[in-house]
């Protein structure tokens, strides 16, 4: 199983009320819930982990996960708000504001940290959760207890305007953690954030020599790039679709990488050391159709296994 560790939000996306006014609607979301849900919908064994409230928008939070095929016991439970986060969309870019304190998500603390049963073979991290105390030293705390025993992956998912005032604090976090990490996702407009302009090759290659075994880095229309410790550089093409809006896209991509290793049978550190350029480039191809479907229908609306090519 595939634990997946940080955030679950409630994203109030832009509609048009009935009458023609604005007005925005609930939609379950946060990077790594996201990523959860197209786990399950893609028949990816998968539990989340974070601070979830019991109030009306946590329950809306609970039950999307279960009807995904997520499984939900390792939820930390409290009767703290839920955060919420407006988003403004701008020829289908997604800005958001955000809405998080004294939040269930935001004070999960290291007493909430559960005991992972053996059949959790990797995490995944990321998101707005590694920003804030205590969260965010919460999940540091359990990424570095896990490191060396199970597969990691982490995300960043960089929200610059949701950090302002901690970059330091937060750049320091993110690179301690990349350093313990098998699996390192970037964006384009993250890896730049990170290590300052210049060829995305030579930069991801910069982040592979500090401990990871694979850097992958999505870049929109242009598909995705990988490097692997051992060696392997694979670009993958992007399908031409009508995009939507880009909400979630950068999250499906990471379960659907994360499904085509389960595939491969490589949810291992050992495995991944040893995975072949055809079933690194399988994985990449199966990210990339993933979130190509998202970008194609409104908002963080991940495939199900149905609709995508996905090996018995």
């Amino acid at each position: 199983m595939i634990l997946c560790c940080g955030e679950a939000l409630i994203d109030m996306l832009p509609r048009l009320s009935t009458e023609g006014e604005q007005a925005f609607a609930p939609y379950a979301g946060g990077a790594v819930f996201n990523t959860a849900i197209a786990l399950g919908r893609l028949g990816a064994p998968v539990g989340f982990f974070s601070g979830i409230s019991t109030d009306m928008l946590g329950e809306i939070l609970a039950d999307g996960l279960v009807a995904s095929k997520v499984d939900t016991a390792l939820l930390a439970r409290s009767a703290r708000p839920t955060t919420v986060a407006f988003v403004k969309l701008t020829n289908g870019q997604a800005s958001y504001a955000f809405y998080d304190e004294a939040s269930a998500g935001r004070m999960l603390s290291q007493a909430d940290l559960p005991a992972l049963p053996d059949h959790i073979s990797a995490l995944f991290f990321g998101g707005i959760s590694l920003v804030n105390a205590p969260a965010a030293d919460t999940y540091e705390a359990l990424l570095s207890r896990e490191a060396g025993r199970r597969l990691i992956m982490i995300d960043p998912n960089i929200r610059p305007g949701f950090i302002q005032g901690q970059e330091d604090s937060y750049r320091a976090r993110i690179t301690r953690m990349i350093a313990q990490s098998d699996i390192v996702k970037l964006s384009d407009e993250d890896l730049h954030w990170l290590e300052g302009e210049g060829d995305p090759q030579a930069l991801a290659s910069a982040i592979l020599s500090r401990g990871p075994k694979l850097v992958l880095i999505t870049r929109g229309a242009e598909g995705a790039l990988a490097l692997s410790a051992g060696g392997a550089v694979r670009l993958r093409p992007a399908p031409k679709v009508t995009v939507a809006d880009t909400v979630g896209a950068g999250d499906t991509f990471n379960a659907g990488f994360l499904a085509g290793l389960v595939a491969e049978g490589a949810l291992s550190s050992a495995a991944l050391a040893t995975l072949s350029d055809a079933a690194l480039d399988r994985c990449l191809d199966l990210g990339i159709a993933a979130a190509a479907v998202t970008v194609s229908r409104a908002g963080a609306n991940p495939p199900w296994r149905h609709e995508l090519p996905i090996p018995a």
